[in-house]
Formats: structure tokens, C-alpha cells, sequence
């Protein structure tokens, strides 16, 4: 199977195609990109970039969308969309100059894959439960798996993709293993496994273990900790973004409260001032962050 090589400068090709005219704000944004990978009108910036260049764009694109929904930020989403799908039309050209594909083809093959995965909605077949139809849809996918010749022995890892971010990797890892049965049939085991992990992290810091080891079992820790949100049918990453979230906010308004001199408190005065942004928020628990607090341990706030 040929692959795109990433690694080298993808220049915009003197005969590269200029896509052909089409209506409306599609057809307009393929000619701005066109347009703007011009060798001898376009923009030097554009013109230079590379797969591997703007990959790192598009990941943060990415990103930026879950954060405009997790904001509840209708207006922020429709911004953030138009420059991920900026994105797919800026490796689309760079593609299309190769040679090798054009931004219909993704197009197309888009629709092609959601009609051949969807044959219950677009074909013959009959489905009687959302459970029944995902599994239908993972076949699909692991026969087009197949389909494209996956290297070496066949794995229900392959295609989980080494780019995506670890809580993610770690959550799909542990579907496809489930697949086969390779789970604990209900969440206690897994709130077992979280203690064992927990215990073991201890060891290797009371046994003064090298900084690999204690790498390795917080490692087993923090993809226990997912395990744990699969069973309980909570997503990880999307957990530990809104905790993340809370914690800035709550962070923030302990600034505020202490006159934007957090630095010059003492640990009483941060643990009041971090339980009276909790409680201004409504319905939080009662135990402190124990930032500084010797009776609460040495680590950072916590943002429960």
C-alpha cells in the first residue's frame, strides 16, 4: 500500500489542479486554499507547510471544538468547525498536488464508508437495538480492516491510532479487549484492581524505586482509573477536562479572593479561600484541596 512520506516538503507542483468552480462557500473556501498554495501567487507560508507541519495545527483544531461544546458555546463551535474543516481542505490540496487525492475523494469516500456501515438505514438489513447496530458497526470497520491488509497477525488493536491522546488510546484498548471477553464482568473488580495499582505506586515510592518504575505503576494506576470510567459507563478524557476546567475556575476566584496575591497567603488562608470558591459554586464536598496543609499531604489543590 503507498504511503504519503511526511517527512519531506510537499511543494505546490506548478500543474497541481485547480479545483473546479462550485457554488456556494465550499467551492470558494477549496479556491482560497488553492489560491493560497499558488507558487507564484499564493502565501509563503502556505506554500512551504507540509503534512507533518500542519499536522500538529489540526490536532489543536480538534481540540478547540471539544472545548467550544464543552463550554456550551454555539456560536464559538461554528468558528471552531470552520477551521477544522480549513484543515481537511489544507491536506486535502497539499494531497492533491501529489497526485494522490483531491478533497472530493474525501468526500466521497466519506459517504461511501457511513452508507456501507449504516446498511440498516441505507440498505436491506434490520437492526432492533443501538447495541446490535454498534456491534454491526465494529465488524464493518474490522473488515475494512482486513480489507486494506493489516501488517503481521491480525489484532483487535490494530487501528487504535498512536496519535490520539493516552486517556482515549487507553479507553479504546480496553473495548477491543473487552470484545473478546478479556474484562471484568462488573465495576467491583475493576475498584479492586484500582486499590492493588494504588498499593503498588506506594511500594515503589516507600522502596525509593527509580523514576522508570514509579513511571510504570502510575502508568497501570491512571489506565486502571479508565478501566474504572468504562465500567461505569463515564468517559475519561472528558472527565478529566471538566475537572481540569473546574479547578481553573475555582483556581481563579481563590486569586481573586486573596487580592491576586495567592503567593503571599499562608496555608490557612488558602484552604479558606479555596473551600469558599467551592462553595460559591453550590453543592460541593467538604474536604479541602490540603495544597500546603501538613495534615493533608504535600501534594497540589485538589479540585473536589
Amino acid at each position: 500500500m503507498k504511503t504519503l512520506d511526511t517527512r519531506h516538503e510537499t511543494q505546490p507542483q506548478e500543474t497541481a489542479p485547480v479545483p473546479e468552480q462550485r457554488s456556494g462557500s465550499l467551492g470558494r473556501l477549496l479556491a482560497i486554499m488553492a489560491r493560497l498554495r499558488d507558487p507564484a501567487r499564493g502565501c509563503p507560508w502556505d506554500i512551504e507547510q507540509t503534512f507533518a507541519s500542519v499536522a500538529p495545527y489540526t490536532i489543536e483544531e480538534a481540540y478547540e471544538v471539544a472545548d467550544a461544546i464543552a463550554q456550551g458555546d454555539l456560536e464559538g463551535l461554528r468558528d471552531e468547525l470552520g477551521d477544522l474543516l480549513f484543515q481537511v481542505v489544507f491536506h486535502s490540496r497539499m494531497a492533491e498536488e501529489a497526485g494522490r487525492f483531491s478533497f472530493e475523494d474525501v468526500a466521497r469516500g466519506a459517504c461511501e464508508k457511513m452508507e456501507r456501515r449504516h446498511p440498516h438505514v441505507f440498505g436491506e438489513a434490520r437492526v432492533t437495538s443501538a447495541r446490535e447496530q454498534t456491534l454491526a458497526w465494529e465488524a464493518h470497520k474490522a473488515a475494512e480492516r482486513g480489507a486494506r491488509g493489516a501488517r503481521g497477525t491480525p489484532s483487535e488493536m490494530d487501528g487504535v491510532s498512536l496519535a490520539l491522546p493516552a486517556l482515549v488510546r487507553a479507553q479504546k484498548l480496553q473495548r477491543r479487549a473487552a470484545r473478546v471477553g478479556f474484562d471484568w464482568p462488573d465495576v467491583e473488580g475493576v475498584l479492586a484492581k484500582l486499590e492493588e495499582e494504588m498499593e503498588e505506586l506506594r511500594s515503589a515510592r516507600r522502596a525509593e524505586e527509580p523514576r522508570e518504575r514509579l513511571e510504570a505503576e502510575l502508568g497501570d494506576l491512571l489506565f486502571t482509573c479508565v478501566n474504572v470510567g468504562r465500567h461505569l459507563g463515564v468517559d475519561a478524557e472528558g472527565a478529566l477536562r471538566r475537572t481540569n476546567a473546574r479547578f481553573e475556575s475555582r483556581f481563579r476566584r481563590l486569586e481573586t479572593l486573596l487580592d491576586g496575591r495567592p503567593g503571599q497567603a499562608g496555608p490557612a488562608e488558602l484552604d479558606a479561600a479555596w473551600e469558599q470558591a467551592k462553595a460559591e459554586e453550590g453543592g460541593e464536598r467538604a474536604n479541602p484541596p490540603g495544597a500546603h496543609s501538613s495534615s493533608k499531604g504535600s501534594g497540589g489543590g485538589s479540585p473536589s
